[in-house]
């Protein structure tokens, strides 16, 4: 996987290849190098799903200010 495919991807594509090499490493009779491949390429996936996850947690905990800026959304609790 290279890093031009990672830009690429949706979450979901990520999530789907990240289960397709998890089979692969759950075969049977699988080579030393073939599992090195498939560990390496799985490592890279949960890099890139958790780089989405937390862009998505950012993103649900700012909102648009009405000049068009980001700010991160702060709940004032009421003071009693």
């Amino acid at each position: 996987m290279s890093k031009s495919e990672d830009k690429e991807l949706t979450f979901e594509q990520a999530l789907a290849q990240l289960e397709q090499v998890v089979k692969n490493l759950e075969g049977e009779n699988v080579p030393l190098d073939k599992l090195i491949d498939y560990y390496q390429e799985g490592m890279e996936l949960v890099k890139v799903s958790n780089h989405m996850l937390k862009n998505a947690e950012k993103k649900m905990t700012q909102v648009l200010t009405d000049d068009g800026e980001l700010e991160d959304f702060v709940i004032e609790e009421e003071m009693e």
